[in-house]
C-alpha cells in the first residue's frame, strides 16, 4: 500500500540532507486598507497560493519560465527517484531530456482538457508524472512499492516533490491565526484556487509548521473546496467559480454571503465578483499583487474591500 501522502511529506521534512527552496519574503506594498465591516457574511473562501501560502510568483506553476529552476527541480527529481537508469540515453544532461518529455506531456494533457467557452484548461500534475513513470516502467524502472505504493500513488508523491523543489512555499504571516479566528466565530471556510492533488496536504504541513496544534480539518470545509485539478479548469475560468458558488448554495449560503480573499484581482476576484461573491484584495506583497489603479476604480473589477494583512479579515467580518 505504501506510505500515505501525509506520511511521505513528514518523512521528507525530517530528512536533513534535502535542500529546499526557501519561501519568499513579502515586499510590502504602498497600499491603504479599506476595512469597513461587511454585513451578512456567513462564510469566507480563500485563495491558497499567494494568499494563505507564500509562494514564488504568487501561483503554482507546471512549467517555470526560468529554465534554471526547471533544471534544478527536474534533476533533483530524477536523482531522488532513481529514474536515470531507465531513461533513454540521449546527448545532454538528464534534466534536458526529462524537460522535453515533461513539456510534451503537459501540452498533450492541456489539449485534451475542457473546450468550454471562456475556460482555461488545467492539468492534474499527478497525471503528468504517471505518464512519465509509465514510460519508465516499460523500460524496466524499479522502485520501492512497499514505501511509495502503486504507480498512481508514486505519481502524486513525485508531483509533490517536484513542485516543492520548483517553488518555495510557506504559511503567510498571520494565516494560521486568521483561519482560527474565523472558524471560532462560527463562519464556514472554503478554498478556490489553482491547485493540485497534494495542495491540501501541503497547506496542512505549512499550518503545522507554523503551529503544531493547528489542523486543517477543523478550519476548512472539504465540501467547500473548488480546486482546479478536480475540474480540469483554472483561473480565470468562470466554471471554477460557478462550481464554488453552487457548493455554497447547497449549504444554504448565497455567494453574496461569502467573502472571497485573494491577492489576484483581474483573473480571480473580478471573476468571483461576476458570480456574486463579495471580494477582498490581499495587497501585501509587491512581487505577487500587481494591480493597476484604474482596475481598483472600475465597478466591474474593483474589490469590495482591500486588506494589507490577513489579520484584517476578522475586522471585515466584525469578529
Amino acid at each position: 500500500m505504501g506510505k500515505s501522502l501525509s506520511e511521505y511529506i513528514e518523512w521528507l521534512a525530517a530528512r536533513p540532507n534535502l535542500i529546499w527552496p526557501k519561501a519568499p519574503v513579502q515586499k510590502p506594498l504602498n497600499a491603504t486598507p479599506a476595512l469597513k465591516p461587511l454585513e451578512n457574511i456567513r462564510a469566507v473562501s480563500w485563495c491558497v497560493y499567494g494568499t494563505l501560502l507564500t509562494i514564488h510568483d504568487g501561483a503554482l506553476r507546471h512549467v517555470h519560465p526560468q529554465q534554471l529552476r526547471m533544471q534544478v527541480a527536474l534533476q533533483k527529481t530524477i536523482d531522488e527517484f532513481n529514474m536515470w537508469n531507465s531513461m533513454s540515453r540521449k546527448p545532454g544532461q538528464p534534466w534536458e531530456y526529462m524537460l522535453q518529455q515533461y513539456g510534451k506531456v503537459v501540452e498533450e494533457l492541456q489539449m485534451a482538457s475542457t473546450k468550454r467557452k471562456g475556460d482555461v484548461p488545467e492539468v492534474d500534475s499527478s497525471r503528468i508524472w504517471f505518464k512519465l513513470i509509465d514510460r519508465l516502467l516499460r523500460n524496466e524502472y524499479e522502485y520501492d512499492r512497499a514505501f511509495y505504493g502503486e504507480p498512481e500513488q508514486l505519481a502524486v508523491k513525485v508531483a509533490y516533490f517536484f513542485h516543492s523543489m520548483l517553488q518555495g512555499v510557506g504559511m503567510a504571516p498571520g494565516g494560521t491565526a486568521t483561519l482560527r479566528r474565523v472558524a471560532q466565530a462560527g463562519l464556514r471556510q472554503g478554498l478556490i484556487d489553482d491547485a493540485q492533488p497534494f495542495s491540501l496536504k501541503q497547506l496542512q504541513h505549512a499550518l503545522q509548521k507554523d503551529d503544531p496544534t493547528a489542523g486543517l480539518a477543523g478550519l476548512i470545509s472539504p465540501e467547500l473546496t473548488a480546486l482546479s485539478f478536480h475540474f480540469g479548469v483554472k483561473k480565470p475560468s468562470p466554471t471554477l467559480f460557478a462550481v464554488a458558488a453552487e457548493q455554497y448554495r447547497q449549504l444554504g449560503i448565497e455567494p453574496s454571503q461569502v467573502l472571497y480573499v485573494s491577492h489576484r484581482l483581474i483573473d480571480d476576484l473580478a471573476v468571483a465578483r461576476s458570480q456574486g461573491f463579495r471580494t477582498a484584495l490581499y495587497a501585501a506583497d509587491a512581487h505577487t499583487c500587481q494591480v493597476q489603479s484604474q482596475d481598483l476604480k472600475d465597478p466591474q473589477t474593483r474589490p469590495d474591500r482591500l486588506i494589507t494583512e490577513l489579520e484584517h479579515v476578522p475586522q471585515l467580518l466584525g469578529v
